[in-house]
């Protein structure tokens, strides 16, 4: 009876960590027959689980939404990165999500074991997030409705705003949300402009009813996280540029983040940034910043405009000239007049 337990338990543990399994796959990680699966599966449902199945070769099985939420079976690492999560989300970051974010950790941490909490007062109590609270905030129905799409592969239909307050209506093919800095962004393919796009989340408002689901496209890269860094860094700007840095991949990476720009290895030694600005003013001041000796490989006219604001330092370093004596010389003693003597 113990053993049938804990199978259950492990059983439902799978069922929550991915979408949709076959009878052999579950068979496979519980190492019991599919006639076993199959019971199991059926005893879950008498306790109230709606596990759903769909026959045939491409069948299998998937756990749905019941009338309440099951309880999470969450190892220990799953545990604390939940809690960890929850104490983030809880200091800001998306918009009215905070006082959820407390009950959801108070409820947590009431369950957790002591060595889990101990490990996530820890980590939580030497650790100080730097959280802009001035910058965008993201309606959290919002940011779940593209999550849902995303997943179900599901047209997504919106309003949207640009940085220039133009707005418009798109109808898209959600892929994946990523989160750069304090943004996040949403990557689809554009069914009107038939080409991928990046979407800041906060510029998104939904107007369901949603399209038809849809056949997922290869992705515009395989690494999402780069694609979007990329866009929101270089392509996004009308003035870009390519410089080759005196410091290694690794040393660059550490100091810059994906928003400065992308980093490409050239030897152990030196690697190129591209970047991008709203202007060539802007662009030197943002490869000086980086604190690294640089070379400009590309656009030539940004090497004009590094020679004007050297030079424009160079006459900022030149000391003033020295100040006149005043009228009269300057042993004059303050209180006697020109021309006149002491006694007279």
């Amino acid at each position: 009876m113990l053993e049938t337990s804990a199978r259950l338990l492990r059983l439902l543990s799978l069922l929550q960590a991915h979408r949709e399994w076959s009878g052999a796959e579950l068979a496979d990680r519980l190492d019991v027959t599919p006639r076993t699966v199959r019971r199991d599966i059926d005893r879950l449902r008498e306790l109230g689980y709606p596990v759903h199945s769909a026959p045939g070769t491409a069948g299998g099985y998937r756990l749905g939404a019941g009338a309440e939420l099951p309880p999470l079976l969450l190892d220990d690492d799953e545990a604390v990165a939940v809690a960890v999560g929850l104490r983030t989300a809880a200091a800001g970051g998306v918009d009215g999500i905070e006082e959820s974010s407390v009950r959801a950790l108070a409820k947590l941490e009431q369950v957790l074991p002591h060595r889990l909490r101990r490990r996530v007062g820890a980590l939580t109590a030497f650790t100080v997030p730097i959280l802009d609270a001035g910058g965008p905030r993201v309606d959290p129905h919002t940011l779940t409705e593209l999550a849902h799409a995303c997943r179900d592969s599901r047209q997504l239909r919106f309003e949207y705003t640009t940085h220039d307050g133009t707005a418009s209506r798109r109808t898209v093919e959600p892929l994946r949300l990523v989160c750069a800095r304090r943004h996040w962004y949403l990557v689809a393919w554009d069914v009107d402009r038939d080409d991928w796009r990046t979407y800041r989340a906060d510029r998104i408002t939904p107007t369901p009813p949603h399209g038809p689901r849809f056949e997922p496209r290869t992705p515009p890269a395989e690494d999402l996280a780069a694609y979007v860094a990329r866009g929101i860094s270089t392509r996004a700007y009308a003035m870009r540029a390519t410089v080759l840095l005196h410091a290694s991949l690794e040393q660059a990476a550490a100091r810059l983040s994906p928003a400065v720009g992308v980093l490409e290895a050239v030897d152990e030694q030196h690697c190129l940034l591209r970047t991008g600005a709203h202007s060539l003013d802007l662009m030197v001041l943002h490869i000086v910043l980086t604190g690294f000796d640089f070379e400009v490989r590309e656009p030539p006219e940004l090497l004009g405009k590094i020679r004007e604001v050297r030079d424009r330092l160079d006459r900022a370093l030149v000391p003033p000239p020295a100040a006149s004596p005043p009228p009269g010389g300057a042993d004059r003693t303050p209180g006697t007049r020109s021309g006149s003597s002491a006694g007279s």
